[in-house]
């Protein structure tokens, strides 16, 4: 879902920009740097996660602008680091598309948000939701933050993108539905499996790398 165009208007990019501050503002705020600073393994992930996705991000399909289709893996990167790190590493992986040219650097923040930030936001108040619900069967974890979470994160992106691109005038709503809505339940399909598969490989051989698991509760 990456803008490989400058697709919005000024006014419609600094308020952009202004919520991609703030929320990258309070993922930094987040972070406990000095357990990070002493946490190999959680570095390991977090830029071993970066270059992933960064490689990831750069198969894509489409037609029109702004319009591209990918697999996002956000979800399992946010299950496996907590929201903060998942957007400081879907950052850096954004980096590595703006390097190889793949993404404008003009349109950093609006990507971010749509690609980065929202999907680990939505997967995070999923987590929240299924942690509360207290469910004891380790399954709800992985349907629930896993694969529904997965495919929820993807569809609230794909919407975002569709009223930005709507309310900027590129498109009109009767392309959008024609050329991206109408098919976005089965973008949502491959990215719930991808990320599902992951977090149930990672919870069955290395559930201490699920920083947002509880396995108590599943005993």
């Amino acid at each position: 879902m990456g803008m490989t165009e400058n697709l919005l208007s000024t006014s419609q990019w600094l308020l952009t920009a202004s919520i991609f501050v703030l929320v990258l503002l309070g993922a930094l705020r987040s972070v406990d740097w000095q357990a990070l600073r002493k946490d190999n393994a959680t570095q390991h992930s977090l830029f071993g996660a970066a270059v992933v996705l960064g490689f990831i991000w750069q198969l894509r399909a489409g037609i029109s602008p702004g319009l591209a289709i990918h697999i996002f893996g956000i979800t399992v990167i946010t299950l496996m680091l907590g929201w903060a790190l998942a957007v400081i590493s879907g950052l850096l992986a954004l980096v590595i598309t703006v390097i190889t040219g793949r993404e404008p650097l003009v349109m950093f923040a609006a990507n971010g948000l749509v690609t980065v930030m929202v999907p680990a936001l939505v997967t995070h108040a999923i987590m929240l939701w299924e942690r509360r619900r207290d469910f004891r069967n380790f399954f709800a974890y992985i349907f629930f933050c896993g694969f529904f979470g997965a495919g929820l994160s993807v569809a609230a992106a794909g919407v975002l993108m569709c009223l930005m691109l709507w309310s900027s005038g590129v498109y009109t709503f009767e392309t959008l539905v024609h050329e991206y809505l109408r098919y976005l339940p089965l973008f949502m399909i491959p990215e719930g499996f991808v990320n599902g598969v992951f977090v149930t490989g990672l919870m069955v051989f290395h559930p201490d790398r699920l920083s947002t698991l509880d396995q108590r509760r599943y005993r």
